[in-house]
């Protein structure tokens, strides 16, 4: 799995970067499930875009995390705002695991039921 990420009106310092790293590869474990599912022997690649909003009628800073991840035949999005940059990154995370549940889940009960022949 590739992450790629990127920072704008902020600097992407190595503990963040550490950080999203960690953070985004705990899903690689649900990623390569999918894989071993699929025929294609593709690689998962993660798109991680961070920034810092400028809302000046906002008072303190606003933070914006957006994840893309590109799966076989799916591309799953994510997309979170805060106060607090690392909380928003754990959200992301968490918004993309519930997304790739639901795909796997998905392509399971299809699975089943062209077995079942309905």
């Amino acid at each position: 799995m590739r992450i790629v990420k990127r920072a704008k009106n902020l600097d992407l310092t190595p503990e963040l970067e550490n950080f999203i790293e960690e953070k985004i590869s705990s899903l690689k474990k649900f990623v390569q499930v999918l894989k071993r599912e699929e025929e294609k022997r593709t690689s998962a690649e993660v798109f991680v875009d961070i920034e810092k909003e400028t809302l000046h009628h906002k008072k303190g800073k606003v933070f914006k995390a957006e994840a893309k991840i590109l799966l076989p035949g799916r591309k799953i999005m994510a997309m979170a705002r805060g106060d607090d940059l690392l909380g928003v990154i754990v959200k992301i995370k968490d918004e993309l695991q519930q997304e790739i549940k639901k795909y796997k889940e998905k392509k399971t009960d299809l699975t089943r039921r062209l077995r079942r022949g309905y």
